[in-house]
């Protein structure tokens, strides 16, 4: 099935209406002045400027979360464009430990009995 991108957009209304307005751009610049790198590619180990401002647990509209600081991260649009939305539509990350696990406990390998 085919997927209609500007009904979908269409719903989700403006960006200004979900909330990224003038407060928002003036906290995204600070945010984003004192926390330079993508904290993605930082944890691999390699070095990428950061240009959005990513709600680690979407917000979904709820203003609380939306200006909650801790609910913030720093990502270059690679990380949150790819990434970050294939997380939330799976619902997990597939990121791997150095221990060759996976890190997130909500992959499916850490919820099954495996031995």
């Amino acid at each position: 099935m085919t997927k209609n991108w500007k009904e979908i957009d269409r719903k989700r209304g403006s960006s200004r209406a979900r909330g990224y307005d003038h407060r928002w751009r003036k906290y995204r610049k600070g945010f984003l002045a004192n926390n330079p790198l993508c904290v993605k590619c930082k944890a691999k180990g390699i070095i990428t400027s950061a240009n959005v401002v990513d709600h680690i647990e979407p917000h979904k509209g709820c203003n609380k979360l939306f200006w909650d600081t801790e609910n913030h991260q720093a990502l270059c649009t690679r990380c949150h464009n790819s990434t970050k939305q294939a997380e939330e539509k799976r619902g997990y990350s597939s990121e791997i430990g150095s221990d060759g696990w996976p890190v997130d406990g909500s992959h499916p390998f850490n919820k099954s009995n495996r031995f």
